[in-house]
């Protein structure tokens, strides 16, 4: 780590799901986004936004033309795209949801998904319902296949704004650290001195792990490892994150420094990225490096 001054900290931020502002231009929501983490990342650590130089990697339109991620209706019964599906019934799986009897249908209903997540959880109905419409049509958009527009799009995002704002620290949220973690391995000159990882998905197994590139691999079990490029690593989970599945991601990647667990929010407010910035373990994660 690099001695803490008085310049502020340059950072990359890239968002995970549910970021597409339709209303505005890429560069407007990437400004707007970029001021909201700003001033979250100063609230958590109690500093003035001034002592944060922070780019805004905005990928989501990317996604748009990776398939059908258009935000869905309480009443829609299904995603509407087979691989959205087959990434829902894994993630399913790992938290360990009954199979339900469905007569006539060789699909998961949407509804039967969202209601045994929400009691599980104690979370609210719709809004897991919207969180899963949400989360797994644009993980689908991204991971259709390992050479998509969509996928090469949203990857070369990350690694431009890294190239360009030349940070030292990147901080990724959700499917973001999906993003991060391949646009890493793919550009191993884009240096980084920490990246922080917030609610990953990463080791989803079937959903997500098995479909990373470069595929993790291993003499005694598949495992990923940090990109070269990155100098430190530190993932953030909340215990009852749902989406950070399986908990432990260190268990499932090499070169992690540290792979910290923090209670972020009582409600569903646990996988929000507000929440993860302005959290303990990121005041405490990114304090070195601003001298705090």
């Amino acid at each position: 780590m690099s001695s803490p001054t008085s310049q502020p900290l340059r950072i990359v931020a890239v968002h995970g799901v549910g970021c597409h502002d339709a209303n505005a231009t890429p560069e407007q929501a990437s400004e707007t986004q970029g001021t909201h983490w700003t001033r979250h990342l100063a609230s958590g650590l109690g500093l003035p936004a001034d002592r944060f130089d922070l780019d805004f990697a905005y990928y989501a339109p990317a996604l748009r033309k990776g398939g059908p991620v258009t935000q869905g209706t309480p009443d829609v019964e299904e995603l509407g795209d087979p691989l959205a599906e087959e990434l829902l019934t894994a993630w399913l799986d790992e938290l360990g949801a009954p199979k339900p009897v469905i007569q006539g249908s060789l699909t998961l209903p949407l509804r039967y998904s969202a209601t045994w997540v929400a009691e599980k959880f104690s979370l609210d109905g719709r809004v897991t319902r919207l969180f899963i419409q949400s989360f797994f049509r644009e993980v689908a958009a991204y991971l259709r296949a390992e050479d998509d527009p969509a996928r090469l799009a949203a990857r070369e995002e990350v690694a431009a704004r890294i190239a360009e704002h030349r940070p030292q620290i990147v901080i990724a949220h959700s499917l973001g650290t999906v993003v991060t973690y391949e646009a890493l391995h793919a550009r191993p000159e884009l240096n980084v001195e920490l990246l922080l990882t917030l609610g990953s998905p990463l080791a989803m197994p079937r959903a997500v792990f098995d479909r990373l590139t470069p595929c993790p691999t291993g003499p005694s079990g598949p495992l990923g490892i940090r990109p070269t490029s990155v100098t430190r690593w530190v993932n953030i989970a909340d215990p009852g994150d749902p989406v950070a599945i399986p908990p432990g991601l260190s268990r499932s990647f090499s070169g992690i420094a540290l792979d910290l667990t923090d209670s972020i929010h009582a409600t569903f407010g646990f996988h929000s990225a507000k929440n993860y910035l302005s959290c303990a373990a990121t005041a405490a994660t990114l304090g070195p490096y601003l001298g705090a």
